[in-house]
């Protein structure tokens, strides 16, 4: 059903339905949750599922609008609202775990750096460091990551939907998701790179750094403008396959537990979660040298001997064997995917609510301007 299915269903309430069906009425768990001054209904507790596909006929049952068809009518601005909240939001809530993660892939760590796991991590820089020392980072991190992934999200679901029409018309191609999620993953990395320095330098322990702006000055003062670009290929090259196996899993699974792709919270939960899980395991490697990339560690560049700064994939791959051989490649592969696991989550269930919420809200927007003209 496309979205102009609101129309047909705006006028009816969840107990008109015709024919006597009862399969609306009947649901246990109905809620409604005002947005807008009431413009915007959550969907039912239970999401109805529709047992054939579409017809050139719509039938006069009351049921939810295929989500998947949404976005035929959703605009561009509305893509990129919806994923920049998800991205900041994505960011913000497991920013403590991001900066253990950090810590975890030095590969010189201080003795006082030295954590067993995430949650020995955590406590200890808690206790010995401040309650909001995990923290340190945050604003450059959210305000990276709302352009980074209003420009992500928009351009993966217009490359998906082209790429889809032109591989395999009127079905889902992974082939398509992949290389959409490559695509988008140029634009983001783009946007987020500088960010990402600072927040991790920001993160490590004994930063030098007094606050975001001190870090970007000292760096650019010190290393030039090139710094904040210097993981720039790591980063695509860690992304581009990450960003791959994720939305290629993540449209799998939505396959698999959400077949008729309406709005359902839980199985975009699960699959982001999954999907993320995955991803992760598959690319620590790349991320423990973009971590080095990034930081340039201290400790490690006087154990090599080296006044240069590392640069380049091939410099840390290399540097990264030599001080810790084939384990150090995984090192804070636990927190990376403690953190990517619910962050994934997060990032898929607040877009794929915010993309419903605010196409529903556009689609009721025209049909009242339309009545009103009548």
């Amino acid at each position: 059903m496309e979205a102009d299915g609101f129309a047909r269903a705006r006028g009816m309430s969840v107990g008109d339905t015709p024919g006597g069906d009862g399969r609306v009425a009947g649901s246990p768990a109905e809620a409604e949750a005002c947005w807008l001054g009431g413009l915007i209904r959550t969907v039912p507790g239970r999401l109805l599922e529709t047992s054939s596909p579409r017809s050139s006929v719509e039938p006069e049952l009351l049921t939810e609008p295929e989500y998947e068809a949404l976005p035929q009518g959703a605009s561009l601005g509305t893509h990129m609202l919806a994923g920049a909240v998800a991205g900041i939001m994505e960011h913000c809530l497991m920013y403590p775990v991001d900066c253990v993660k950090t810590r975890m892939q030095s590969l010189q760590p201080e003795p006082a750096a030295r954590y067993h796991n995430v949650m020995d991590a955590l406590w200890r820089i808690v206790r010995t460091e401040g309650i909001l020392r995990p923290m340190r980072g945050l604003n450059i991190t959210a305000t990276g990551a709302g352009p980074a992934h209003a420009l992500y999200f928009a351009c993966y679901e217009k490359l998906k939907k082209t790429f889809s029409d032109a591989i395999h018309p009127g079905a889902n191609s992974h082939l398509a998701n992949g290389a959409a999620g490559c695509v988008a993953t140029l634009l983001h990395d783009a946007a987020m790179n500088p960010a990402e320095v600072v927040k991790q330098r920001m993160q490590m322990y004994n930063s030098p750094y007094c606050s975001v702006t001190d870090c970007v000055s000292a760096v650019w003062r010190t290393e030039g403008a090139g710094a904040f670009y210097r993981s720039y290929t790591t980063q695509l090259t860690m992304n581009v396959p990450f960003q791959t196996l994720h939305f290629v899993a993540y449209e799998y699974l939505q396959e698999l537990l959400n077949p008729h792709r309406q709005y359902n919270p839980s199985s975009h939960m699960v699959s982001g979660a999954l999907a993320g899980a995955l991803a992760a395991a598959a690319t620590t490697p790349l991320d423990v040298c973009k971590t080095l990339l990034n930081t340039q560690e201290s400790l490690a560049l006087r154990s090599l001997n080296s006044s240069r700064h590392i640069s380049g994939l091939a410099h840390a791959f290399w540097t990264v064997y030599r001080l810790g051989g084939l384990p150090a490649y995984f090192k804070g592969a636990q927190a990376r995917i403690i953190y990517q696991m619910p962050s994934t989550a997060v990032s898929w269930s607040v877009y794929e609510f915010f993309k419903y919420v605010i196409t529903r809200h556009q689609v009721q927007k025209r049909d009242w301007e339309q009545d009103a003209e009548k």
